[in-house]
């Protein structure tokens, strides 16, 4: 299980599968609260034929830190975690805030970001007024019912509830400070006005039962891109693992067009 210091955080990765080819590495980013095996399916379906790379960010799974106050030092830990590998060229898959990493990782460093996949994610997150004292409010009650509210909800109705007791439990295993900074990074976080500076081919897949970042956000976002393509998939949040084997192919898809 190797691991790279970075800032005080020991961030754990894995990296698999050919080195020789010549499509650029798939980077996989998950989202506030999972860790890196929310990629397992598309890990297990890449990795036997081009390079995929997936990490835990700090605070998360396996990895070690204290949480950060913005999206863009994930970003930076993500930059220094593909220099110790020497990547240059990468495509990033993120998830709902490893999407939001993703975005900012294609705004800053766009020579290094050849294609991008953003899953159940948005470039700003807007609420009605309602939602938003809703929110805040939801920050006031016992962590852990924090936690497994907003983890259950993230998923469309009929999933298997033993699963998500599964998923509440890791999530609540990361550190509360971790979990609520990086919830107010997530809220903070607006790319929107940039968009339209993201020149790579995009694609966006999104649940069509999404209430952690509706179906519609996204939709305004996709119009701000130059170079779009939208998915929807009848999920929740959760795609990665309500519905992997879709997702897989999405991206399958995606990526082989480049080749």
């Amino acid at each position: 299980m190797p691991q790279l210091e970075v800032d005080g955080a020991a961030l754990t990765y894995d990296d698999e599968g050919p080195r020789d080819g010549a499509a650029a590495p798939l980077v996989f980013i998950h989202g506030w609260t999972a860790d890196r095996h929310r990629w397992d399916h598309q890990m297990a379906h890449f990795g036997a034929d081009r390079r995929v790379i997936r990490l835990d960010l700090r605070g998360h799974g396996d990895s070690t830190g204290a949480g950060v106050g913005t999206i863009a030092e994930l970003a930076q830990d993500v930059v220094a975690l593909l220099d110790r590998l020497g990547v240059d060229r990468f495509v990033p898959v993120g998830h709902s805030m490893g999407g939001m990493i993703s975005q900012t990782l294609a705004l800053g460093h766009p020579e290094r970001v050849e294609r991008m996949v953003l899953v159940n994610s948005i470039g700003r997150m807007t609420y009605s007024r309602g939602r938003g004292l809703l929110m805040a409010a939801s920050t006031l009650v016992p962590f852990r019912l924090f936690v497994a509210a907003n983890i259950q909800r993230a998923f469309a109705p009929g999933f298997p509830r033993e699963r998500i007791r599964e998923y509440v439990r890791t999530s609540a295993g990361t550190p509360k400070e971790v979990v609520m900074t990086l919830y107010g990074a997530m809220r903070a976080f607006d790319v929107l006005d940039r968009a339209g500076e993201i020149t790579a081919p995009t694609l966006m897949v999104h649940g069509y039962h999404d209430v952690q970042l509706p179906v519609g956000q996204m939709l305004r976002m996709a119009k701000a891109y130059p170079d779009a393509e939208v998915r929807i998939i009848d999920a929740g949040h959760e795609l990665p693992v309500e519905r992997p084997a879709e997702l897989t192919a999405a991206l399958d898809r995606f990526v082989t067009a480049s080749a």
